[in-house]
């Protein structure tokens, strides 16, 4: 099976690189969360980017500037907008939501995805991945639980990080097709750090102490967890792939309970079941056609159903 742009699917690789990926971005999770004692959400997020562009500039001195010949930098620009939106939602979330409730609702994301991919990347969605969408969708609802006594706006900013990071997560693979996944990570921390500057400003404190090792820590995690992402998405389709990044919440779950005394509730374990069970089909269902198409390369991945 071909991924956009006739680049070949390594399904095997692709899944361990986004494994390994979300595992990092929920030690981030945890990083934000002690940060915030001290520092508001949205200068962890600045320090989360600009120590992210430390860690990352190796990189650009191993390839040199070569790598940052491009034609669209204004994709890159409006992509990284997005993102940061994505960011800022997700940390407030984060600090003010329970963890692994926030992690949850963000990461509702690959439903989002799936509609994404339909309309950008031309994906063909059929009738039983629509209904797995629908279904995770009423997992999200069984979260928020809108109408009821424990609805807090909140959870619908977590919700907002979900969708913004689904356009994030197309963007990305539209990218691959023809840039090197470092440069989409140099080009992103580096427009990152500017963008993310602005609303830090209006709420800045000089961190002290032990709040110092908790932003690097958050910089260098992010960056990583960014880079096997890219590769990740360069390999295998996007409405694959995201799903693996629920794993995050039950990261986060078990390091929320160790650390912050935080339980889950029972409707957050439902909705996010629902929401789990949905990821999984449309992955497992991803993962089935991908193996019909190498076994039967007469196949068009484009028209099977799905």
């Amino acid at each position: 099976m071909n991924a956009p742009g006739n680049r070949p699917v390594d399904v095997p690789r692709a899944v361990a690189l986004m494994t390994i990926g979300t595992v990092l971005f929920g030690f981030m999770a945890v990083c934000i969360r002690l940060a915030s004692e001290q520092l508001h959400a949205f200068e962890i997020a600045f320090f989360r980017n600009f120590f992210g562009l430390v860690f990352i500039l190796p990189i650009l001195f191993k390839h040199g500037p070569a790598i940052l010949r491009t034609d669209k930098l204004g994709f890159y620009t409006g992509r990284c907008a997005i993102g940061m939106v994505s960011m800022l939602a997700g940390f407030w979330a984060i600090v003010h939501l329970p963890l692994a409730q926030a992690i949850a609702l963000s990461y509702s994301s690959p439903l989002f995805v799936t509609i994404a991919a339909v309309i950008v990347l031309g994906e063909v969605v059929r009738a039983r991945r629509w209904t797995a969408v629908i279904v995770g969708f009423l997992g999200v609802l069984v979260i928020v639980r809108p109408g009821s006594d424990d609805f807090t706006a909140g959870s619908l900013v977590a919700v907002l990080a979900a969708v913004a990071s689904a356009s994030a997560a197309i963007s990305i693979k539209f990218l691959s097709r023809t840039e090197h996944p470092d440069a989409i990570v140099l080009y992103t921390t580096m427009i990152w750090v500017p963008m993310s500057l602005v609303p830090a400003l209006m709420v800045w404190e000089t961190p002290v102490g032990i709040t110092w090792l908790w932003i690097v820590l958050a910089g260098f995690l992010g960056t990583t967890a960014h880079m096997f992402w890219t590769r990740a998405m360069k390999l295998g389709e996007a409405s694959m792939l995201t799903p693996i990044s629920f794993l995050q919440v039950l990261v986060v779950a078990v390091l929320g309970y160790f650390l912050f005394d935080e339980v889950l509730d029972r409707w957050t374990v439902l909705g996010a079941a629902i929401i789990f069970g949905s990821n999984v089909y449309i992955a497992r269902r991803e993962a089935r056609l991908a193996r019909q198409a190498v076994t039967d390369p007469e196949i068009n991945p484009g028209t099977q159903q799905r």
